[in-house]
């Protein structure tokens, strides 16, 4: 049994069981994967997929046990890798970030900026994407680390540590009939057509629901998962923007008011999500605690070391979270 063969089983499930795909992310040919694949099995004495003609249709019974194996051994292969580098220079490396638009414009900026001066032989990827996006990236241990809102069933895999918390701020044209009031109540608001987020994103029962339990009806004229693209069409006259409190440029911005929403609008918490058992480089120690200072060393690794969901939370029940 080879090391090899383990990256390639695993690769294959991670791409959907498409054995192409697969020899795509691993930089081989299909034929080598399905080969290398198949001396595996021989090897293990029983079919580790079940297959119609040439395709892959599903795992076996033995072969989910072999995939949950082989996820872990790849892992601390890689861990040994990582604090190899350590050793070698602590400083130099790459580090790849999957999150939002809204963070990526907004919140990260500042906080990669300290993190160059500090690191400037890190390599920095930083992929921009929907909370599903970022999910399949993290399924498929593309990135170091996750940054995202709710969302919390879609990575099963990661240790999800909050961060700060956030709320919703109303912005609309400073001509509109609401930019003098700077605490509207919920009536005012519905009295008007609504651009905010796709409910996917911010909660049905977060956002649409509030007004539902008010007795009002919350008139939504455009959806969008991207903050810039909801203060355009605010500008345009569309409606009133319904955004997050930390989407604010105050050069670019300065043709909005911002109106605090606080009152009105539920809370929310970000998060950053590491896969659990992970071994951290140190500069990614210091990335996580420029991002959000309570995570320290210790705490987080707390975090990837509790064995579920709950356990994480617990860490943090009694940490006071910053708001942004």
């Amino acid at each position: 049994m080879k090391l090899h063969q383990l990256r390639y089983l695993v690769a294959v499930v991670q791409q959907g069981l498409n054995v192409t795909a697969a020899a795509g992310v691993l930089h081989t040919s299909q034929p080598g994967v399905s080969k290398q694949i198949k001396l595996l099995e021989d090897e293990l004495g029983f079919q580790v997929f079940k297959r119609q003609g040439r395709n892959i249709t599903r795992l076996t019974a033995a072969g989910e046990k072999v995939v949950e194996h082989a996820v872990r051994v790849i892992e601390e292969v890689d861990n040994i890798r990582r604090l190899s580098a350590d050793f070698q220079n602590e400083k130099r490396g790459s580090m790849s970030i999957a999150t939002t638009h809204t963070q990526a414009r907004y919140v990260l900026p500042e906080v990669i900026r300290r993190f160059r001066t500090s690191y400037p032989e890190v390599d920095l990827h930083l992929h921009q994407g929907t909370s599903e996006q970022i999910a399949d990236l993290a399924s498929k241990d593309r990135v170091d680390f996750s940054i995202a809102t709710g969302s919390h069933d879609l990575f099963p895999s990661l240790a999800l540590m909050p961060c700060y918390r956030w709320h919703l701020d109303i912005v609309v044209p400073r001509f509109h009939p609401l930019a003098d009031t700077k605490q509207p109540t919920l009536k005012e608001v519905s009295e008007f057509p609504v651009v905010t987020y796709v409910f996917s994103v911010t909660g049905r029962s977060s956002l649409a629901e509030t007004f539902e339990r008010a007795g009002l009806k919350m008139n939504v004229v455009l959806t969008a998962r991207d903050s810039d693209v909801i203060k355009t069409y605010v500008r345009l006259g569309l409606g009133v923007g319904i955004v997050a409190c930390v989407a604010r440029s105050e050069g670019e911005d300065s043709d909005l008011i911002a109106i605090d929403g606080s009152r009105l609008f539920p809370e929310y918490v970000t998060w950053i999500g590491v896969r659990r058992g992970r071994l951290l480089r140190a500069y990614m120690y210091e990335f996580m605690r420029q991002f959000a200072p309570h995570l320290v060393r210790k705490v987080v690794d707390q975090a990837l070391k509790a064995k579920d969901a709950a356990a994480v939370e617990a860490i943090f029940d009694e940490v006071p979270l910053p708001q942004f």
